[in-house]
């Protein structure tokens, strides 16, 4: 059996059927939908593919326009919008049933040097001083949707350690800031351009939950609807998906179905290397079907 990181390398690994034409599996880990960060770690790949000069990803831009179906493949046409002297940009639209799902841009920088300057790493446990998270227990899992099931009760390729856990099948109401360690469950290639399809998978991971938590409600609970609406990604410094980074998020507002959370990415030795923001929908419906808004 393949494990869960070798499955998401695959996974991200997409075929070529034209110069700028991609497909692209989908996978079933458990949500309703395919899941966001799968879309945006594939079409990153994706605009990486149709690189002819060595340049890096600094800058990604992604809307989400429908839902995923789990159970077919997605086609990704890129456009090479520019090629510069520094930059070149990239633009993709992820392609489903013959309809669009979800845009990207992507801009990328031959490297070069300049000033530095960058807000401190917030002072928290180191991740190996936190306990991982327990297991559901089994029945408590057995009441739950069949699609929350297989989400609770996967082996995923990453590994979290939170900061301030909290109990998403039982959310209390807390200030909307929230600090988790992750990485790669296995060691991985050097190659650059793998890290950073990594990294926008992974970005997808508690961002838009983090704007739940002053209503005391959460994505596992049967009446609330969450959907990523768009997403944005900054890559500053070189980082191993691999190794141990700090993802520090908050929520400034949440407002007419909708929240925004924001997050920076830390090497373990304090360095920014990835800035990310997010806003979704965040709906609560009654039991006639009415949505109420995010108020618990």
């Amino acid at each position: 059996m393949p494990s869960p990181v070798s499955e998401l390398i695959d996974l991200l690994t997409l075929e070529r059927l034209e110069d700028n034409l991609f497909r692209g599996q989908s996978r079933d880990i458990g949500t309703k939908y395919v899941f966001g960060g799968q879309v945006l770690g594939q079409a990153l790949s994706a605009t990486q593919s149709t690189l002819d000069t060595p340049r890096t990803a600094h800058s990604l831009h992604a809307y989400f326009l429908r839902a995923g179906d789990t159970d077919h493949p997605i086609v990704y046409q890129v456009d090479r919008t520019r090629d510069g002297g520094s930059f070149s940009v990239r633009r993709v639209t992820a392609i489903q049933h013959g309809k669009p799902i979800f845009f990207l841009a992507a801009s990328f920088q031959q490297v070069e040097p300049g000033g530095e300057h960058q807000l401190t790493m917030p002072e928290v446990p180191k991740p190996e001083d936190i306990e991982p998270s327990p297991a559901v227990p089994a029945d408590v899992l057995a009441k739950l949707p069949i699609k929350v099931q297989r989400w609770l009760s996967r082996m995923g390729p990453f590994e979290f350690r939170h900061v301030y856990p909290r109990d998403e099948l039982n959310p209390p109401k807390r200030p909307p800031f929230q600090q988790v360690w992750f990485r790669l469950a296995e060691r991985v290639g050097d190659a650059p351009e793998l890290h950073r399809e990594l990294l926008a998978y992974a970005s997808d991971f508690h961002l838009l939950g983090t704007a739940t938590f002053p209503h005391g409600i959460s994505y596992y609970q049967p009446n609330v609807q969450m959907a990523s609406l768009d997403h944005a990604l900054w890559f500053h410094r070189p980082f191993r998906a691999d190794e141990w980074l700090l993802y520090s998020i908050d929520s400034p507002t949440a407002q007419g179905a909708r929240g925004l959370a924001r997050g920076l990415i830390f090497d373990r030795d304090g360095r920014l290397v990835a800035s990310t923001a997010q806003e979704g929908l965040i709906r609560v419906v009654d039991d006639s079907g009415k949505a109420t808004g995010t108020s618990a």
